[in-house]
C-alpha cells in the first residue's frame, strides 16, 4: 500500500507532496509444524500514516488506490494526528520492532510436540522471549510441575 501510494503520486508529479508513508509493524515470533518464524504483524490493521502536505488531487490520487476507503475524521477533511500521537508510534515502531515479541502469553492452553514431554497439555506460565522459551504448568503422576521448552515444540489448544 504505501509503495503504490508512493508510485502513484511520483506518476502524477506530486511525489515532492509526500514525505513520509508509514505502516507500523512488529516482529512476532510463531512457531508452526515445529519450525521457528517471524512474522511482521501490523500495529494498526487497516491504517496507512501519511505525513503529506494535502492538496485536493493529492486526495483524489490516494482515494483511487485499490484498498483505500476513505480518509479517517470527522467532517470534509483528514484529521491530522497531534505530535505526541505521531512520536509514541514511531517511539513504538523504532524500539520495540527490533526487538520480535513472543506470540505466547501466560495463561493460554497449549499442548507440548516434542521431547519427553511431548503429547502433554498445560498452561503457560512463563514467557522468556530472549531464550525463546515458556515453562508450561503439566500434570506428572498427579502433581503439577513446571516444564521449560521452547516456541517451536509447543502449539495452541
Amino acid at each position: 500500500m504505501a509503495e503504490a501510494i508512493q508510485r502513484q503520486a511520483e506518476a502524477r508529479n506530486v511525489g515532492h507532496l509526500i514525505r513520509r508513508v508509514l505502516i507500523p509493524t512488529e516482529t512476532e515470533i510463531r512457531s508452526a509444524g515445529g519450525r521457528r518464524r517471524e512474522i511482521k504483524r501490523k500495529l494498526f490493521p487497516g491504517y496507512v500514516f501519511c505525513e503529506m502536505d494535502l492538496t485536493e488531487e493529492l486526495r483524489q490520487i490516494i482515494q483511487q488506490i485499490s484498498g483505500v476507503t476513505h480518509f479517517l475524521g470527522a467532517g470534509q477533511g483528514p484529521a491530522p494526528l497531534r505530535d505526541e500521537e505521531v512520536t509514541r508510534i514511531l517511539k513504538t515502531v523504532g524500539e520495540e520492532a527490533a526487538v520480535p515479541k513472543a506470540a505466547w502469553e501466560a495463561g493460554q492452553a497449549v499442548r507440548i510436540t516434542e521431547g519427553p514431554f511431548s503429547e502433554m497439555s498445560g498452561k503457560i506460565v512463563e514467557v522468556n522471549p530472549e531464550r525463546e522459551t515458556v515453562k508450561v504448568q503439566v500434570t506428572i503422576f498427579g502433581r503439577e510441575t513446571p516444564v521449560e521448552v521452547g516456541f517451536t515444540a509447543i502449539e495452541r489448544l
